[in-house]
């Protein structure tokens, strides 16, 4: 049987305020880590081709790596801070990313994940809408981090789609580490799992483990 391909999209916020307490180098360092182990899940697949793209924005979005990659040559360069949060800019561009095409008519649910630690900047209703009216963005699995207690929780949790689902909450290092492994990780190997209706909406996807330690919340 021909694999089919899950489209994974990372959307991180390089916002200025994502350069306070080393959040950014968390963020990378965390996405870093997390590889091998996306890796090793998409490994364990082989009905499922896994291919990363990632967005960034702060005063704006832009590709940060726009060609969607299989997960076994994708390498991470690094972030960095460059202004306010455009949320909706990037919402626009994955939802150009999720039309039809250049996605292909037979693929698996992609994979839309959000990283945050502010309040969007821009009109990001009207960019959510855009992904919204996609087939494909109807159909994905989104998951979304709040790094921080400043993030809009409830936009992210918006974001979701699903009232049973709540955004991650990451305020220390460790717990952005862990939800991003699981963002990695889990849902990956839940997308790229078919079901016998994949045409309906991605299903609900449980709770990321709360990683509990010595170390105390900084943001």
């Amino acid at each position: 049987m021909a694999n089919r391909p899950v489209h994974f999209i990372w959307m991180l916020d390089c916002s200025g305020s994502m350069g306070v307490n080393g959040k950014i180098g968390e963020l990378n360092f965390a996405i870093r880590e997390a590889i091998p182990e996306m890796q090793q899940a998409a490994e364990s697949n082989p009905a499922a081709s896994l291919l990363v793209r990632a967005i960034s924005f702060a005063s704006g979005a832009s590709w940060h790596v726009g060609e969607p990659t299989p997960v076994d040559r994708f390498a991470w360069e690094d972030v960095h801070t460059y202004g306010g949060t455009d949320m909706g800019a990037a919402f626009k561009l994955a939802a150009g990313a999720l039309q039809t095409p250049p996605m292909p008519q037979r693929a698996l649910p992609p994979v839309l994940a959000l990283a945050s630690d502010g309040q969007p900047t821009d009109d990001w209703r009207a960019g959510l809408r855009e992904i919204d009216a996609t087939p494909w963005g109807k159909r994905a699995v989104r998951v979304a981090v709040a790094i921080g207690d400043d993030a809009d929780k409830s936009m992210l949790k918006e974001f979701l789609g699903n009232p049973e689902l709540e955004p991650l909450q990451a305020k220390n290092p460790r717990q952005l580490a862990a939800a991003i492994r699981w963002m990695s990780t889990a849902v990956v190997k839940d997308a790229s799992t078919p079901k016998v209706e994949d045409a309906k909406p991605a299903s609900p996807l449980g709770p990321a483990p709360l990683t509990k330690g010595d170390e105390d919340d900084i943001w």
